[in-house]
């Protein structure tokens, strides 16, 4: 059986939507990808849905073979979130990508406020290049990543109410190890997405950034974002306690695989201007290969009949 009739998802124009979210989320979301194959079957093409909106709004911003200027981007992107804003208000799209996030918003009751809160953030890249503060940043961090782990909690099926909070925590985490692995790409985008007052306690600016030398101030400023990510992924942690037994594996894999970025950020020495911090594959089997094994025990536990 597929995940689409798994899920009970019928209409041939909804199966194709999904169908494009999936496509997006194997080619462009590797581990994210990897650790969605772990949830049962009916609940991954919701996900596939999320994150191909994501997706599709963050190429239209970041795609950096684009001729469009940042005015023509943000039009484009403008258009196309305030359709689709739209559309889950009258619950029904005709959009490629839409149709299957409007679906998912509908079956799962996910507030349109997330939705709105990432596009927010999406337009921001368009014309903030740097933060001054952690705070300043969390308002980029929370549309661009704390509402992707709010958006997946009902999907995720909580036990408590508390899942929530601490998907934000897991959420913001993934994000700042991708800023800390990924400072040579983003400046190449003219962003830099690390609070500029803490990398100055360390004697670290924005031109000392370009000129992309991993020097020990530079180090020592990356040390210290290191600690905030691992301080959020622990405080995450209980949260993937509460949700549904066939969903724990998924998250604590993914948990494990994006914070472990920052593991390889520090096997190679923080030299992240001239190598790609990357989780190897071995370590990505050696996580999801157990995971696998607890997310079929779990699915064969739920399907068994009451006694």
């Amino acid at each position: 059986m597929s995940e689409l009739d798994a899920a009970g998802i019928d209409d041939p124009s909804l199966r194709a939507s999904y169908e494009r979210c999936k496509k997006l989320n194997a080619e462009h979301g590797k581990t994210y990808y990897l650790a969605t194959l772990l949830l049962p079957p009916a609940k991954r093409p919701y996900v596939h849905a999320l994150y191909g909106f994501a997706r599709y709004a963050d190429e239209i911003v970041d795609d950096l073979g684009s001729t469009l200027s940042d005015q023509e981007k943000a039009d484009w992107l403008g258009r196309w979130g305030d359709q689709v804003l739209a559309d889950i208000d009258r619950g029904h799209s005709t959009d490629p990508i839409g149709r299957a996030l409007v679906d998912t918003v509908r079956t799962w009751d996910i507030p349109t406020a997330h939705f709105d809160a990432f596009l927010h953030s999406m337009r921001m890249d368009l014309t903030v290049t740097e933060y001054a503060t952690y705070d300043d940043l969390f308002e980029y961090v929370y549309g661009s990543a704390a509402v992707i782990g709010l958006q997946m909690v009902p999907i995720l099926e909580p036990s408590s109410p508390d899942a929530y909070p601490r998907a934000q925590d897991l959420g913001v985490a993934f994000q700042l190890a991708n800023f800390i692995r990924d400072v040579g790409e983003d400046l190449e985008r003219g962003r830099v997405y690390l609070p500029m007052t803490e990398l100055a306690e360390f004697g670290v600016t924005r031109e000392v950034l370009e000129r992309r030398i991993a020097t020990p101030d530079v180090k020592a400023a990356l040390a210290a974002q290191v600690i905030r990510v691992r301080e959020l992924e622990e405080r995450s942690r209980p949260g993937i306690a509460m949700l549904s037994p066939d969903s724990q594996p998924c998250i604590d894999a993914a948990r494990v695989l994006y914070c472990g970025i920052v593991d390889e950020v520090e096997r190679i020495d923080y030299e992240v201007f001239d190598r790609r911090a990357t989780v190897p594959l071995r370590r990505r089997v050696a996580v999801a290969g157990p995971a696998w094994i607890r997310a079929r025990r779990a699915r064969r536990r739920g399907a068994r009949p009451a006694a």
